[in-house]
């Protein structure tokens, strides 16, 4: 699949989205921004070659950050502009497994972990034992869940 038939969504802001929008242009794969009001003159707007505004109508400077936890405005976002691939950055929707999934339906394609993994390092035991089982290093602890103070002491080295 060639990089110049793709059209890259970056679902974030600030540093992050400057650093992916940077490199997609470097690779020349058409960009498009979202932002909120509060970021409409923020440096990933400008250097997109698409900008699309979320939540016009949320006038509140202090909600700013859910236009971009609004996954089915961005869903629509990408189906209306031909996204092909989607970049979460960091933080807002980047851990959530049910956007990615719902890109992965509509047939584009996240840049991040698999929606079952986000779900499985999401439950920290459940990622620790993970961990385990692919032989990776981890730090001592518990083999299940601690459920009371009786387990927790349970599992206490005393010196």
């Amino acid at each position: 699949m060639s990089l110049q038939r793709q059209k890259l969504l970056v679902a974030n802001r600030g540093e992050i989205a400057v650093r992916i929008l940077r490199t997609a242009k470097r690779l020349q794969i058409p960009t498009i921004a979202v932002y909120t009001q509060a970021d409409a003159t923020a440096p990933h707007v400008s250097l997109a070659d698409e900008s699309i505004a979320l939540r016009s109508e949320d006038l509140d400077p202090l909600s700013n950050s859910r236009g971009y936890l609004d996954a089915e405005a961005i869903l629509d976002v990408c189906k209306s502009r031909g996204v092909t691939l989607v970049h979460p950055g960091y933080g807002f929707l980047s851990e959530n497994a049910s956007f990615a999934r719902s890109l992965e339906q509509a047939g584009i394609t996240w840049l991040g972990p698999s929606a079952d993994t986000i779900e499985l390092m999401g439950l920290k035991h459940a990622a620790r034992a993970a961990a385990i089982e692919a032989n990776v290093p981890v730090v001592p602890g518990s083999d299940g869940l601690v459920t009371d103070i009786e387990d927790a002491l349970g599992e206490v080295e005393w010196a």
